[in-house]
C-alpha cells in the first residue's frame, strides 16, 4: 500500500511542476512588457530547473535582481532575460 502512495505522489510532484512550467509560459508567451511579468521564487526555480539553495545563493551574490514582499520574492521577466543574456555563450 505505501508504494500505492509513493507513486501517487510522484505523479502529483510532476503534474505540479507541469502546471507551474505551463502557467510560466502563459506569462512568457502574453504580449506583456517584460517589465510587467513577474515570477514568484517556485515559479522562478521550476523555469530555471534550480533548487532553492541555488536560488539564494543568486541573490545573494547579485546574479538575479528580484524584489521582496515579507517572505515572498519576485523576479521581473526582464531580469531573468538579462541573467540568461548576459551568461549566453556563442559558438
Amino acid at each position: 500500500m505505501n508504494n500505492f502512495y509513493d507513486d501517487a505522489e510522484k505523479v502529483l510532484k510532476r503534474l505540479d511542476e507541469s502546471v507551474a512550467l505551463i502557467v510560466a509560459q502563459m506569462k512568457i508567451g502574453g504580449k506583456l512588457d517584460p517589465e510587467d511579468v513577474f515570477f514568484d521564487n517556485g515559479e522562478f526555480m521550476k523555469l530555471m530547473n534550480i533548487s532553492k539553495r541555488t536560488a539564494q545563493e543568486w541573490r545573494n551574490k547579485k546574479i538575479i535582481e528580484f524584489s521582496q514582499v515579507g517572505n515572498k520574492i519576485y523576479y521581473r521577466l526582464s531580469d531573468i532575460q538579462k541573467l540568461l543574456n548576459d551568461n549566453y555563450n556563442s559558438k
